[in-house]
């Protein structure tokens, strides 16, 4: 008897054994029980890394969109002149051409930033094109060494080559990330969809020219330059197939000359009329109704 008793207990031991690790895998291997070992994270589209701006101006959606971004912000100060950080003096400035802008009327604005906050620098241009801008102007404050004397502000469009070494060197200083915009073209075949690519990007490259030559000739008599013709450099934030795009370096925050007039009301309010009156002129040339009745 004791016999079959441990013969029945050595065949039992094996299914008792699986059975344990049948029961353990069921309460913690599986996901949702126990240690779930699963986990499914939703990831945001590359569109969305930022939220989207109010829109100020006309409710009139047919109304032209300028999309305004000061440069900088948050833990990014950019270039510093004793208590003056350029994330200040231009958050100013951009918002005084935004309450310049919506004085005359006729034209929305948004501001990527209207606060001290950081956005990578490619949710800058992004934000302009989930938006939907017809014009996109970056504002900065350049930087170099004082024993160079340098002042006076330039305005720069996108190349993938500087048009001389200085501009690429400001071009590599202001771009923390190096990341281009991507271009969905559906149920397009990739020759297709290369043709309209460079030819939108022609299109929109000319319109920046145009309007960068407007800021320069509008600004002469208000603003001192330092570069009287367009510049050109790889400016990462300019970097967007969809919307003509700028970046204005307003002057050298340490050139205490520049950084005076900047951070004045009056210097503010130069520059706010200067680009104000050549965005009118560029929406003009274009046929968008900037220049219609409030």
């Amino acid at each position: 008897m004791r016999r079959a008793i441990t013969l029945i207990a050595l065949f039992m031991a094996p299914i008792g054994v699986f059975a344990a690790m049948v029961a353990a895998d069921r309460a913690f291997g599986a996901p949702g029980r126990g240690y779930g070992y699963v986990v499914r994270v939703d990831l945001p589209d590359s569109d969305t890394g930022a939220d989207l701006p109010p829109v100020r101006g006309p409710i009139d959606a047919s109304r032209p969109l300028v999309v305004i971004d000061p440069g900088h912000g948050g833990k990014d100060p950019g270039a510093i002149n004793g208590p003056l950080q350029e994330k200040d003096l231009v958050l100013r400035l951009a918002l005084a051409l935004r309450d310049e802008l919506l004085r005359q009327g006729g034209v929305r604005v948004a501001l990527t930033r209207e606060d001290d906050r950081y956005l990578l620098l490619p949710q800058r241009p992004a934000i302009a094109r989930r938006l939907k801008a017809d014009l996109f102007i970056s504002i900065h404050a350049d930087s170099t060494e004082i024993s160079s004397g340098a002042s006076g502000a330039t305005v720069y469009v996108l190349s993938e080559k500087g048009s001389n070494e200085a501009a690429e060197r400001i071009a590599a200083r202001e771009n923390a990330a190096d990341e281009v915009n991507g271009i969905r073209i559906a149920e397009t075949s990739d020759t297709v969809g290369s043709w309209l690519v460079d030819l939108t990007q022609r299109k929109v490259q000319a319109q920046s020219e145009d309007f960068g030559r407007l800021i320069i000739r509008e600004g002469q008599e208000r603003l001192p330059f330092r570069e009287t013709t367009l510049q050109s450099a790889a400016f990462a934030v300019l970097k967007s197939p969809d919307n003509p795009s700028v970046l204005f370096e307003t002057g050298y925050i340490n050139n205490d000359t520049d950084a005076g007039r900047l951070a004045s009301p009056e210097g503010r309010q130069a520059f706010a009329q200067s680009v104000a009156s050549a965005i009118r002129i560029y929406f003009a040339r274009q046929q968008l109704p900037a220049t219609a009745a409030r």
